[in-house]
């Protein structure tokens, strides 16, 4: 299944303190840790993830989906703040939106 994060406004803000190297880095730490309490595998392609800050999306390949695909994600939004927090003044609610097509 391919999934879509779409930045919020204030997930734009947060990424554009980044490089796409660090974001995918990021993402990819996150999900890895994650993936040991969910029983789900994924992964980023660079290829397809070259302009994240410009296109404000990331692409995700799942398999293996054994789990809520959904929660996995959700989870991974509220861990991935942690980080992006730090390199932003202000408050960062939602970080991406989800869209999971199969």
């Amino acid at each position: 299944m391919r999934v879509e994060l779409t930045f919020t406004n204030k997930g734009k803000l947060a990424i554009a303190n980044f490089s796409n190297e660090e974001l995918l880095e990021i993402f990819s730490r996150y999900m890895n840790t994650l993936k040991k309490k969910y029983d789900i595998e994924v992964a980023v392609d660079h290829d397809s993830n070259q302009n994240i800050i410009t296109e404000n999306v990331l692409f995700v390949d799942a398999s293996n989906v054994n789990c809520d695909a959904e929660t996995f994600f959700k989870e991974l939004s509220r861990d991935v703040k942690v980080p992006l927090k730090k390199r932003l003044d202000g408050n960062l609610d939602n970080v991406f939106k989800i869209k999971i097509s199969e």
